[in-house]
């Protein structure tokens, strides 16, 4: 992958003063980051290719959400090889204080997926399917110890969130402000808010995610 205003060598040196500079505890990361450095690139790279207002083959660390995208890759890259658990937490720390998103490294999210504003998105430990979009705000929470399954091609909207025992098949769009608690949709369906708490799901004309991805 092409790295916009960088190279391999200065990214890493970036990321280590970031960490240096968020966390003073005088540790040096660049061994960690060294090891898992190509790992997080190629997986943040799936993503970046798939979008489709992104330019492919290419990535940009002042790009917000392909930057937040990464450090959630490199940090779980280094937690699933059994790696430096401090890099890790440092990494997942940095990512929430960037960019308000609080996504521990244990968290599997899928090969694909989009942040389209990270502010204030919060995603617990939860079954997510392919090709996920994510808005500001936007919660993935259990629920008495559930956790949601998230199908493929779900679009989560603005201060939207799926919490507990809830089943998001593929295709669901959440509307803006919408909560599925304890509740399941259909899939290829335009959640809304109903009366009482109930949802309303309306058929959809056509798969949400062809418009954010390269399918």
């Amino acid at each position: 992958m092409k790295l916009i205003g960088t190279d391999r060598a200065g990214l890493v040196s970036y990321v280590q003063a970031q960490l240096a500079s968020f966390f003073p505890d005088g540790a040096d990361h660049r061994t960690a980051l060294e090891r898992y450095l190509d790992e997080a690139l190629a997986r943040t790279g799936r993503c970046v290719d798939a979008v489709r207002m992104w330019r492919p083959g290419e990535f940009d660390y002042l790009h917000s959400s392909q930057y937040a995208t990464f450090l959630y890759y490199l940090s779980n890259s280094i937690w699933r090889d059994g790696g430096d658990l401090r890099a890790c937490t440092k990494l997942f720390c940095l990512n929430k204080a960037l960019n308000a998103m609080d996504l521990f490294y244990e968290v599997l999210m899928p090969e694909v997926f989009l942040i389209g504003h990270s502010v204030g998105i919060v995603l617990a430990k939860a079954t997510y399917g392919n090709y996920l979009v994510l808005y500001q705000n936007s919660t993935v929470g259990k629920n008495h110890g559930a956790a949601p399954v998230i199908g493929d091609g779900v679009v989560m909207y603005p201060n939207t969130a799926i919490i507990g025992r809830s089943h998001v098949a593929n295709g669901s769009v959440i509307a803006q402000g919408v909560s599925v608690i304890n509740r399941d949709t259909p899939g290829d369906c335009l959640v809304y808010a109903g009366n009482a708490g109930d949802l309303v799901c309306k058929p959809a004309h056509e798969p949400a995610a062809e418009e954010y991805f390269r399918l």
